[in-house]
């Protein structure tokens, strides 16, 4: 029964999140699932906006940028260095499905793989002239999406004439990250536990030389390893930033800035038309 009382919306939180603590103490307290259903009700029933509720649990699920800053460049290079985003756009599916896939082919020279009402898969287009086009404009250089090995879109009705918009974005660069890591690490990390070794074998035994090489070495190696990891952080960071900028788009009044009519029509002609027909006659 209530008591006439009320609380602002941040002591709300305080409380929210407190009673999340203690009912994640008890014994069993931290068991059970969720649907994103049951997460969306509930968050109305607390008064929060059913768009709020669903970006806040891609975020989560995806590593919002201060997600990513907060992870270590290890964890990175292990994940599977994907980037997601989604956003619930306040249009209907079949008008932001046509938007965002005239976005991807028009603007970003990606090549349609599938499309459906609820998916739109994209790849770089391989034909000959979408390379040298995307060479000339720079495209690959200026929007990692654009270059990127795998995009998809998936679309969810909302029942409010609101749709779910949920972009993953497979750079394909986790490999090449992976592989500096472990030729630079094996390399810095041998030259730092032979330079230990030399150094230390003639002050103590061999095998005290030995192991003070293999934690130089190992050292040495986990550092570049984090290094590099860093650095994969921060493509991340800038691929997840460049999604929510088209998302952004989405979102806003005016839609997606599409290209213009005669350069859409003039691209599907000749980047996913002419120059498909023309490399599969030489075959």
């Amino acid at each position: 029964m209530s008591d006439g009382r009320s609380i602002s919306r941040r002591d709300f939180d305080q409380v929210m999140r407190r009673a999340s603590e203690l009912a994640a103490e008890e014994p069993g307290g931290s068991e059970g699932e969720f649907s994103d259903t049951e997460l969306v009700r509930i968050g109305r029933e607390a008064g929060l906006a059913e768009r709020h509720v669903r970006r806040a649990l891609a975020e989560l699920r995806a590593g919002s940028p201060r997600a990513l800053r907060d992870r270590s460049g290890i964890r990175e290079l292990i994940a599977p260095g994907e980037v997601r985003g989604s956003r619930a756009v306040g249009r209907p599916r079949a008008h932001v499905h046509r938007e965002l896939d005239d976005f991807m082919v028009g603007s970003q020279l990606l090549q349609r793989m599938r499309r459906r009402d609820n998916l739109l898969q994209y790849r770089p287009a391989i034909d000959w002239a979408s390379r040298v086009a995307r060479a000339a404009s720079s495209t690959s250089r200026q929007h990692y999406v654009a270059a990127a090995r795998l995009v998809e879109a998936r679309f969810e009705e909302t029942g409010d004439g609101s749709t779910q918009v949920d972009i993953l974005v497979d750079p394909g660069i986790a490999g090449n990250y992976r592989g500096w890591a472990l030729v630079g690490g094996g390399m810095v990390g041998f030259v730092a536990g032979s330079l230990a070794i030399t150094l230390i074998a003639p002050l103590s035994s061999v095998a005290a030389a030995v192991v003070a090489g293999l934690v130089a070495g190992g050292a040495a190696a986990f550092g570049v390893a984090v290094l590099v990891g860093r650095g994969f952080q921060r493509r991340l960071r800038e691929i997840h930033l460049e999604v929510e900028g088209i998302l952004d788009g989405l979102e806003s009044a005016g839609g997606l800035e599409p290209p213009p009519p005669a350069w859409r029509r003039w691209v599907r002609r000749h980047f996913h038309g002419v120059a498909r027909e023309m490399m599969g006659r030489e075959r």
